[in-house]
């Protein structure tokens, strides 16, 4: 659980009276102080670093009751006393030198909350482009980058998360929106937070030629496909073991096999989530537009005065002079369909077809068995070549190939490989038989070469 791992009071300081001036404590000393180094601060030097950020503050803003100390000597000790009771620093000895550091825990929390701080911005090619790398580099490398699955999945929630993170901030504002009794107020917080901040970066991503979804596709593609290849599987899950994540290969599998749904899952169902952020653009879209038309007052003898003014300037033969330019361009006219408001339209649902069931020429199949067949025939495997040698050795010790019959293709193929058996199947052999190398040739009409000879050692 998240806080059987945090200290009981680590967020005292952020809901006291002084939570502001902690705040701006607690990322400074994760930026300047401790940001710059490797090694634990002494304590002296941090105490005068508090000591020095402390001064820019008024005394009610470092205070939490009228306890805290003015003199700045002593302000700067009870602060760091603040922080070290709280859980976020930890102090130990070092040779008798008293040294400070973040608690590990609460780093890995304030470098988040730094984070928030900065308002980081996520790029949705960058986070696509991130799974899809990542997958690719896993499935065409497991042995060796099997942690790049790992990565992938974790960049898939990362990504959903901050998709669903846009749609709960748009649905913040438009509540703050609807709220707001001035409308101006409204119009305000609707251009200066939804438009500018979501519509415009965020949610125009969404919405480009150029969008991050047109790698979904690949993505589908590479975690169905392995998903599918139960040797793709075994491989990453056997470095997994390798690698120290999973204790044994049922294990490893099973984590593999989650990662690669989790990632399946989220891709095909990013849909669902932009349906919703599209709803609350449309909604929020239509209320603005129904405000600014009844905002408008209405003149009925407007249009009647408009269309007069028309008709009397086209009826005057008079010479139009002295009149101010007019300083807009009479090729493409000022107002037009492009100005004017239209509802979203629905995304048309995708039409699916049912994919023609295809037959394949007897003759093809025939083909294709006939060279699995083959492979099968000329694929020489441990227990293969030991039956060979078994065989020839029978209840003697040793062998020169001279000595062994080759009667058939399948005998010769597994007898051309013995001269690697050293070396053989990761060497795995070299153990329960030895080869070396005797005077003479080996020549039995399927093979010339030097003999050698065969021992069993065990």
């Amino acid at each position: 659980m998240l806080f059987t791992r945090l200290s009981d009071d680590l967020f005292r300081p952020l809901a006291s009276p002084s939570r502001a001036f902690n705040a701006a404590l607690l990322l400074h000393l994760h930026a300047r102080v401790f940001g710059d180094t490797a090694e634990p601060l002494r304590k002296t030097e941090l105490l005068a670093a508090i000591g020095d950020f402390s001064a820019d503050f008024a005394q009610g803003e470092i205070a939490d009751d009228e306890t805290t100390p003015v003199d700045p000597i002593e302000r700067r000790s009870a602060v760091y006393r603040r922080l070290l009771d709280s859980g976020w620093l930890v102090e130990r000895r070092e040779r008798y030198v008293p040294v400070v550091d973040f608690d590990p825990e609460a780093r890995i929390l304030i470098e988040e909350l730094a984070r928030l701080d900065r308002g980081e911005t996520r790029s949705y090619g960058g986070a696509v482009l991130d799974v899809l790398g990542s997958l690719e580099s896993a499935i065409a490398n497991p042995a060796e980058r099997s942690e790049a699955l790992v990565n992938a999945a974790k960049a898939s929630r990362a990504f959903l998360s901050h998709l669903r993170t846009l749609a709960g901030s748009m649905r913040k504002i438009e509540a703050r929106i609807l709220a707001q009794e001035d409308q101006r107020a409204a119009f305000r917080l609707y251009f200066d937070e939804f438009v500018a901040r979501h519509i415009v970066s965020d949610y125009r991503t969404l919405h480009t030629r150029l969008n991050p979804f047109r790698f979904r596709s690949g993505i589908v593609r590479e975690a169905g496909r392995a998903l599918r290849d139960p040797l793709t599987l075994r491989a990453l899950a056997e470095a997994g073991i390798r690698e120290g994540r999973a204790p044994d290969v049922e294990v490893a599998e099973r984590a593999v096999r989650a990662d690669l749904a989790e990632i399946l899952a989220i891709f095909e169902g990013l849909d669902r989530h932009l349906d919703a952020v599209a709803d609350i653009v449309a909604r929020l879209e239509r209320r603005i537009a129904a405000a600014l038309r009844y905002m408008d007052h209405r003149d009925s003898d407007r249009i009647e005065r408009t269309a007069a003014a028309l008709r009397a300037v086209a009826g005057t033969d008079a010479p139009m002079e002295g009149m101010p330019p007019a300083g807009i361009s009479l090729l493409r006219p000022p107002i037009g369909a492009v100005h004017l408001y239209a509802p979203r339209l629905k995304r048309p649902p995708i039409d699916c077809e049912p994919l023609p069931e295809l037959f394949l020429d007897p003759a093809v199949e025939a083909f294709i068995a006939a060279k699995d067949a083959f492979r099968h025939r000329v694929a020489v495997t441990p227990d293969r070549m030991v039956d060979f040698l078994e065989g020839r050795l029978g209840r003697k010790g040793a062998v020169r190939g001279s000595q062994m019959p080759i009667a058939d293709v399948d005998a010769f193929v597994v007898f051309q490989r013995l001269r690697e058996i050293d070396v053989l199947f990761d060497g795995s052999l070299s153990g329960r038989y030895r080869l070396s190398r005797v005077e003479g040739r080996v020549a039995n009409g399927w093979l010339d070469c030097p003999d050698f000879l065969l021992e069993r050692t065990r």
